[in-house]
Order: structure tokens, then sequence, then C-alpha cells
């Protein structure tokens, strides 16, 4: 492990090199162990942000003679988080060549055309518009980041000045230039006129720096940085960032309550042509930022890094929330003008800015809403992308907080950020990408999460691209689902409650929650459940009351408070009970379960009455006899019934199963499949019905 480098700074880059690792791999491997070593730190470089290469000497599948390949990463990968099929690979013989077709800097876009048919062993990845920035330099590896401290420089009104201030003639200066084949152009030129430099800062972009080994450009990477950030933190010593605080942040119980109230409003004014999912950040640097006497001034700025407004917009949306001069209630009666403003000015860019050819206008609704004393606030079209956002904004309140220390920090100007923004080949990236899935943008409360059914209904909601809610009192089964959630769709598609559905306040909470974490629901599925068996004299009132605090008072409630939110959105919504067969069937011996089940129904009746005018639809799935997975059979329920029956409980299942009509089990997912059914588009003219998952049961038909 190399001795990470030394300094008074207190948030310098460790190098996290291992060269006995290192040692391990081939050429290629070590640019991926590099690649993923910075991607790691958002310092160095943003989600997706940046690249790495590696020209590489390789044997030709045709010929078999040595060839030199350049590895680059590829269109739409992270360095953070690829793996080696991530990069490109191109023969670097052909690229060259290319610089003899190239028609100047007004045509440089239909050079993107060319590379494919550069391209090395048949590799499905491509390129990116950045491999001319690789494959001309006269360097073995190349890095291309965009470190937070680095940027600060490039974006500073007298960037040239700090760079060559800080690094001297180590690290060189080249103007803004969009990317692509002349900037390819520009960096070679550099580099061959300055053979002693170890890179070069982009000007409002970002940085490149090279090698002849992969842990040198590594390490000079680091060292570069660290030169910035020492730099910076020396600027800013003892300095209140942007001017002091105007307005000091609420407690972190106090901003989560308005983000919980905020988020849905605003979910219901941007969400109504495509679904989005919101992400709150309360983050130290997030609040030093909203609740900043500069904030008026930086924030219409907007940010200067491409990668940074591609996920965020020009500019963000400073919402006018004040705890001490009416509060939540001023931002939301102010809530649809300001929006409606965004929107107006967003078009105005758009139309000032448009050529012949430009992609038609995209979503006008503001991506970052930032919050005085609060917080910050992303939508997008799902999770990891509001979340990303939201990251990269904090990557621009870095940039700006150094520039503002060293100078004065400058936004990209607004046609700059529009030949970016509606770049055709942008666009061409953008159609590309894989149609959303039928539950994308939503989002689903899930009652009884940790148990057989509801982790299955979640499994399920989550494979059409839902986010869901498991809620449970059960802590060691919460946790057991979400760890195998987390592991199939992501950790962002997945959040947990501890929640007892008789408990009000805990109930209001949970929700309160999911608003936070999601921006809002769409999709209640009513799953918590009990059971209990035994004859009507023996039925203690303590088990009756037990069966209707879960399964109908806990029905009642997490639907109350659907509803309340499901209106606040206006955007519909669909509510799924789970009840049982044994709501329209009695049974021996199970009179509280059997009454309750059959309340469920009807409430479930009445909640189709008063929904559908919002467009929120009430359905319910009555399922029969699944034992596998579930809590409810392992425990005493399953002895109960077996006596009732008169039979062994190891006998049970296969006593259910010949029961039916169609001689078959119910499992879990068959459950889940009618709730998926019934949440999505699909039944969107259905409600008030229910579908029995029973593998029939003539007794329990609905009519």
């Amino acid at each position: 492990m190399a001795t990470p480098p030394q300094s008074s700074g207190s948030n310098l880059l460790p190098s996290l090199w291992d060269e006995a690792h290192a040692e391990t791999l081939d050429e290629a491997g070590r640019l991926l162990y590099r690649s993923n070593l910075l991607g790691a730190d958002k310092r160095i470089t943003n989600y997706g942000g940046g690249n790495t290469s590696a020209k590489v000497v390789e044997k030709d599948p045709l010929t078999g003679r040595d060839v030199t390949v350049l590895w680059v990463k590829g269109s739409g990968g992270d360095v953070g988080t690829m793996k080696r099929d991530g990069f490109a690979t191109l023969y670097q013989d052909r690229l060259e060549a290319l610089k003899g077709l190239y028609r100047g800097p007004e045509l440089e876009d239909e050079m993107v055309g060319y590379l494919p048919h550069c391209t090395f062993a048949v590799n499905p990845r491509a390129a990116s518009i950045d491999t001319p920035l690789h494959a001309y330099l006269p360097y073995t590896h190349v890095d291309h980041m965009h470190p937070d401290a680095v940027i600060a420089i490039a974006a500073s009104d007298n960037s040239r000045e700090m760079t060559r201030e800080i690094y001297g003639d180590e690290i060189g200066w080249l103007p803004w230039r969009r990317p692509g084949f002349q900037l390819g152009l520009d960096l070679s030129a550099f580099a061959r006129e300055n053979r002693d430099a170890n890179g070069v800062v982009l000007e409002s972009h970002g940085l490149f720096t090279w090698g002849e080994t992969a842990r040198e450009c590594y390490e000079t990477t680091l060292r570069i940085i660290n030169k910035a950030i020492a730099f910076l933190e020396e600027k800013t010593a003892g300095r209140a960032p942007f001017g002091g605080l105007r307005q000091a942040p609420l407690d972190a119980r106090a901003r989560r309550a308005v983000a919980a109230q905020l988020m849905p409003e605003i979910r219901a004014r941007i969400g109504r042509d495509e679904r989005k999912i919101g992400h709150f950040d309360d983050s130290e640097v997030v609040l030093d930022f909203v609740g900043s006497h500069d904030l008026g001034k930086l924030a219409p700025l907007g940010t200067s890094c491409p990668d940074h407004f591609l996920r965020t917009k020009i500019r963000p949306l400073v919402l006018p929330f004040d705890a001490e001069s009416g509060g939540i209630e001023t931002v939301l009666s102010g809530l649809d003008e300001a929006i409606a403003a965004y929107r107006a000015d967003y078009t105005r860019y758009y139309e000032s800015c448009r050529h012949d050819d430009s992609p038609a206008m995209r979503d006008p609704n503001p991506v970052v809403y930032l919050v005085p004393g609060v917080g910050m606030i992303t939508f997008a079209k799902d999770k990891a992308t509001a979340r990303i956002a939201g990251e990269f904004y904090v990557n621009a309140i870095n940039v700006m907080r150094g520039a503002e220390a060293i100078g004065t920090y400058r936004g990209l100007p607004e046609q700059e950020a529009f030949d970016i923004e509606y770049w055709l080949l942008e666009e061409a990236k953008l159609q590309r990408m894989p149609k959303p899935k039928s539950l994308a943008g939503r989002v689903a409360f899930i009652t009884g999460g940790g148990g057989g059914i509801g982790r299955a209904t979640a499994e399920r909601l989550a494979t059409d691209g839902a986010c869901v809610v498991l809620a449970d009192i059960d802590a060691e089964a919460l946790d057991r689902a979400k760890a195998d959630l987390a592991g199939r769709y992501g950790a962002d598609m997945v959040r947990t409650v501890m929640l007892d559905v008789t408990d009000e306040a805990a109930v209001a909470e949970g929700f309160a929650g999911m608003a936070v974490e999601y921006g809002g629901g769409d999709i209640l599925v009513s799953n918590a459940g009990i059971s209990s068996s035994a004859p009507i004299e023996t039925t203690e009132l303590s088990m009756w009351n037990r069966n209707i605090d879960i399964l109908a008072t806990g029905y009642f409630l997490v639907s109350r408070e659907a509803f309340r939110l499901f209106r606040r959105q206006q955007l519909g919504g669909a509510v799924v009970f789970i009840a049982s067969k044994n709501g329209l069937a009695a049974s021996p011996g199970a009179a509280a379960y059997c009454t309750a089940k059959a309340a469920e129904i009807h409430l479930a009746r009445c909640l189709a009455l008063e929904g559908a005018e919002a467009g929120i639809r009430v359905n319910v799935v009555n399922p029969d006899a699944v034992l596998q997975g579930s809590k409810i059979w392992t425990g005493e329920w399953r002895e109960q019934r077996a006596a009732a029956y008169n039979m062994a409980p190891d006998d049970l299942e296969e006593h259910y199963r010949k029961r039916s009509m169609l001689k078959r089990s119910v499992l879990p997912a068959d459950v889940a499949e009618a709730v998926a059914f019934l949440a999505g588009d699909a039944s969107a003219k259905s409600t008030g019905n229910i579908i029995n998952v029973d593998a029939g049961n003539a007794q329990s038909f609905t009519r």
C-alpha cells in the first residue's frame, strides 16, 4: 500500500493503490482497478462522469500481429462501478486515420459516426464522444476526472491565473470547448508542446492527467487534486461559506417534517405527464448553501461542468421558505406560481437558444429545489436518477464555494449550456435508453412486508420498476427482506419501516417517511395479518379484539393515510387489500378471523366508492391456504387449523391442495401476480373488485 500524501489539509485524498494486487492483473485489469478506485470517491468524480483509458498491446484476432488498442470507458458508464466489459476497445491506428477525415469544428459531430469502424474484437460497448480526448494524447494511461476542487478553479473568473499559481508549468490550461474531436486535437497539441506537463485544467469542465503506468497516472491524479484541495482549504480557512448564514437550519426532525409536507405537493404539480420519484438531502454542505446570504446571487447562475447541468438542468428552483414568516404554508400557497414561472423561464431558454435541428423541448419542470433552512429536494424519473442529481448539485455547491473563495464563480453561458443539453449526440444517447418499466416512477407501501406474501409482492412490483416501502413489526424479517430486494434490484428501490398498523401515530409517521424517501406514494398493499382459531365458546375477547384491531382497524388506518396522501398528490392511486377466502366463506372455529376478513372486504367496497372521483382504485385479493413462506402458518394457527380438520399439521398443505377445485397449491408468488395486475395500468378501469387466488373454492365465488 502506497503512503498517503502528507499535508496539513484535513480532506486530502489518500492513495489506495495496492501494488501486490495490481501485479496480479494484466494491463486492462490495472486500468479497471484504477478506474474503480478513482470513481469510488465523489470528490474525484461524480457518478457517470469522467473517463479513463489505457493504450494496450493486443493480438489482432485476424492477423495475429501485435496492435495497439485504446481501452476507454464506454458511453454511459460509471468509472466507480464499471466492470471490464464497460470499456470500449478501438484500434489506435484507425483512430489516428480519422484525423485525415476531419473537416473542422463545425462538422466535428460527424466523427462520432466513424468510431464504430475502429472497434477492436467486435466489442459491443459503444465508444463515447470523449474517445478522441484520450486517443490523441501521447501517453499510455490517461485520466479525465471532475474533481470539485479543480472545477472550482476551472469555473472561477480568473481560472487561468489560478491554475498557474497552484501548479506552475506542471499543469496546463485550455479554454472552454465542448467535448469532441477538436478538443481531442487541442489536448494532443498541448501535450506535445509541453512535454514536462502532467495534465491540463479544462476551463469550466474538469481535469486531464496522464502517465506511462496505471499507478503513475493514478497517483498523479490524486496529487494534482490534493494540491487544489490544500490551496482551497488555505483560502477558505476561518471564513463562513457563501457570505455566512442568512437563515439557520431547522432541527433535523423539523426539516424532515417540512420535506414530508412539501415533496408530495411538488410531485402533484410535476408528475401528471410522467411520474416522478423524489430525494431529500439535508447534509451540512447543502444547509450551508441554501441558508446563505449568497444563495440568491449564486443559484441563478446554474452549474458549470457539463455533467452537472445534464443531470440538474441549467439552474435550480429556490423556494421561499422562512420558518418565522409563514413557514410551509407560504411555500405551498405560492408553489403553483413558482413552478409555472420556472417552466416559463425554461421555455424562454429553449426558444432563445434552439437551432433549426434541435430536439423538441424536454420536460420543463425543475429537477432541483432549494429550501432555505430545510435542504435540497430533487425529482427525476426514478430514485437513482433523483439521488444522483442531488449528488451532482452537491458537487456544484462545492465548486461554487471554492470558486468564490479565490475569485468569482461563473456558470456556463446559456447558449453553451443549451448546446450541451440539446446536443444531437446526447439526444441519440437518450433515445437508446431502454423504455421505462410499467411501474417506473411509482411507490408502493406494503404492510406485512416481511412475510411471504409481502415479500413476494414487493419483488413482483420491483420487477415492474416500482420503489417499495416494506412495513412490518418483525425487525429481523424486514432486514432479511430488505437485503434480498436491495441485492436484486438495488438499494435505491427499497426502504423499510418498523410499523404496528394499529398505532395511529406510527402509521402517519410511516407514510411521512415514505414521502421524504421517495416524494410520495402511489400504491398501498394492505397485507398485515394474524390468525387465530378457537370454537366460539372458548374465543377470548382479547382474541376477538386483536383480530379486529389488526385486520379491520389496521386496514382502516393505513387506507386513511394513503387516501390523504393520494388526494394531496392528485395523481390517483391503487389500494389492494390482501383479504382471504374466509372473508366470503365461513370456516369452523375461526369466527374472529373470518369476521375481521369480511370487514376488510366491505371496507374495500366503501373505499372504492369514496375514491373513484379522485382516481383512487380499491380492489381485493382473496388468497387461500398460502402456507409457503407465511409467518402466520408457522405458529399455533397451523396447529389449530389441523385440529379443526382432525389431521396432523404436516398434512395441511396436501389437504388444502386436494380440497381445491384445481388441485393446486397456492404460493405467495401467485398472490403477488394478482396484486401486480390490480396495482398497474392493466386494471386502470377496475375498482371494487375481488380476485380469488385459491385454486378454486366454490364457497368463495363472489357471485
